[in-house]
């Protein structure tokens, strides 16, 4: 009967993987036939020779792209699937075009680490596909040999790097599809079995590092690197659409993303059963703790890559994330937020968070080579709110930031010097029961989920173009403190604010901020600018589903009684 249980049980478990399989072939299908039914460009090629029709369009197509190729390493991703997928397809004319287009066109090596996993990965696999060519054929100058031996030492020292001290461009919401991405090809097409199996892993890693910080598939809490739009419409982007096609949750985009498209494309991967379950189970509130660092910094330190320290606390109704506040990345930064649940997250701002504007050279000579003369007007090019003092994106080195479970703790010490010296608070166009109280606590409903949210200093309300609110507060000794709630907590939202006014909060401002406040959940929170410092525990993952030591380059991934081991040593 033991016997017959057990074998009960394993039936079952297959059945429902191989449905959730089956499930998730049919959405990567329907973004193959997205792109398949385009009338020009590269993701029209690539998805007619993945269904193996209209070879005779996508030769003459892949021909007049390759006239004039531009896109640098945005450029070799897409041709390099065109090249693995052709499998005898495309005519001679187009294929001698592809070879040629990778002697006689430089792409550009970019300097993020993103684009340098573009490069290498699409260098490493054209090498191996043509295995025996000469300097002169090559871009680079370089034989295949010596461009896939320089291409595989940088893909094994990120790899490297990511699982000992954490990844550079961490929890990106766009640019998580630039990193699973090439991972895919490299799971998909390298020849090298050692490879394959490491971005096999890589790939896992990466989609776990997702899963346990997304509510209903949007990507929660500190980032790295996200945009103006998917800052305040969490749904809005990459992360989103992965999210969606991995694990079937929320909507994908309307015009579908790329990156998507191209993962899904090469990987014929469904993530496995326990990603799944770790994206999708909510049934028990957690908090969840990770190490990252920053990228590459140039000037005014003597580290390299400092640590970052990221907190989330994640419920079914809503998530509190944060970092420990200042230049961790420049330019795209977001630091931390409340996101709350929404059955249509489509269009909905749900989403609350404080900021300081910064905007400066110190910032990016930090980080990028330019000279100071002109580096703001250049990044300002295509980041185009960077210098803007009513922007919503970006770090600050004069916001330190503290998080206890669901509550908050921004404070910031602002130099006279500073180019904008005011917090924008972002109040969203899709809160409800938003009220001024006389204890100073703004309170508000987003969802299923009760907000107080309290500035420590004078602030005013300036209208948002598309929504909303921003709260000004022109004060360069400033602060924010956030507190979340579900609202099954509380008979009343009434109730829900009595009980936030009657929690114990003293602060002060002079000479640096400080503030003292006992939490809903009974945390005494006794924090002060400069004085209250983040330090590392030992751990890249600390929580209920994934845990990770610093330098281990192992991740051990848990779920109910089913453990699942990324070993990359």
């Amino acid at each position: 009967m033991r016997r017959l249980a057990l074998a009960l049980l394993i039936a079952g478990c297959l059945h429902a993987q191989d449905a959730r399989e089956e499930e998730y072939r049919k959405r990567a299908a329907r973004l193959v036939d997205h792109f398949a039914g385009m009338q020009s460009g590269y993701p029209a090629v690539t998805a007619r020779l993945a269904l193996q029709r209209d070879a005779e369009w996508a030769s003459r197509e892949l021909v007049r792209l390759l006239r004039e190729p531009t896109g640098d390493m945005f450029w070799m991703f897409p041709v390099t699937a065109v090249a693995h997928l052709d499998r005898g397809q495309l005519s001679a004319e187009a294929r001698w075009a592809l070879r040629r287009a990778w002697k006689t066109y430089m792409p550009y090596r970019g300097d993020t680490e993103n684009h340098w996993l573009l490069y290498y990965t699409c260098l490493y696999l054209m090498a191996q596909m043509y295995p025996d060519e000469p300097g002169e054929t090559w871009f680079t100058g370089r034989n295949s040999a010596e461009n896939r031996r320089e291409a595989e030492a940088w893909l094994r020292q990120w790899m490297d790097l990511t699982t000992t001290i954490g990844q550079g461009e961490y929890d990106c919401t766009h640019y998580i599809g630039v990193y699973v991405l090439p991972l895919a090809y490299l799971h998909a097409w390298s020849k090298d079995p050692d490879m394959r199996e490491r971005a096999r892993k890589m790939l896992d890693w990466v989609i776990a590092d997702y899963a346990v910080e997304s509510l209903d598939g949007l990507y929660v809490g500190a980032h790295a690197r996200t945009d103006d739009v998917q800052v305040r419409e969490k749904w809005h982007g990459v992360s989103s659409d992965l999210g969606w096609l991995w694990f079937g949750q929320g909507h994908p985009l309307p015009a579908h993303s790329v990156y998507t498209f191209y993962h899904a494309v090469a990987a014929g991967y469904c993530p496995p059963a326990i990603l799944h379950r770790i994206a999708t189970d909510r049934t028990q509130p957690y908090l969840h703790r990770e190490q990252k660092r920053t990228r590459h910094r140039w000037r005014f330190t003597g580290v390299r890559n400092a640590p970052v320290f990221k907190t989330t606390y994640m419920t079914a109704d809503y998530a509190v994330g944060s970092d420990q506040g200042g230049i961790l990345q420049p330019i795209q930064q977001h630091s931390w937020d409340v996101t709350w649940h929404v059955a249509d997250p489509r269009g909905v701002h749900n989403t609350m968070f404080s900021l300081h504007p910064y905007s400066g050279v110190y910032e990016l000579q930090m980080y990028f080579p330019g000279m100071p003369d002109f580096i703001t007007e250049a990044v300002v090019r295509s980041k185009r709110t960077y210098d803007s003092q009513d922007k919503f994106l970006g770090g600050s080195p004069y916001e330190q930031i503290t998080q206890e479970r669901d509550t908050v703790v921004a404070l910031y010490n602002i130099p006279p010097d500073a180019r904008f010296s005011h917090i924008n608070g972002f109040f969203s166009k899709d809160l409800e029961n938003v009220r001024e109280d006389p204890s100073g606590w703004i309170f508000a409903q987003g969802g299923r989920t009760y907000l107080a949210y309290r500035p420590l200093a004078a602030y005013d309300w300036i209208p948002i173009d598309g929504g909303g609110r921003r709260l000004f507060s022109p004060h360069r000794k400033n602060g924010t403190i956030v507190q979340a709630a579900a609202a099954g907590e509380f008979a009343s939202f009434e109730a829900f604010c009595d009980t936030v006014r009657k929690l114990p909060l003293t602060f002060r401002l002079e000479p640096v901020p400080a503030v003292r406040f006992r939490t809903l959940r009974g945390a005494e929170m006794d924090v002060e600018y400069d004085r209250t410092r983040p330090e590392s525990n030992g751990m890249l993952f600390e929580g209920p589903f994934l845990n990770s030591a610093v330098g281990s380059r192992k991740l051990t991934i848990t779920h109910g009684g089913e453990t699942m081991v990324l070993d990359l040593n």
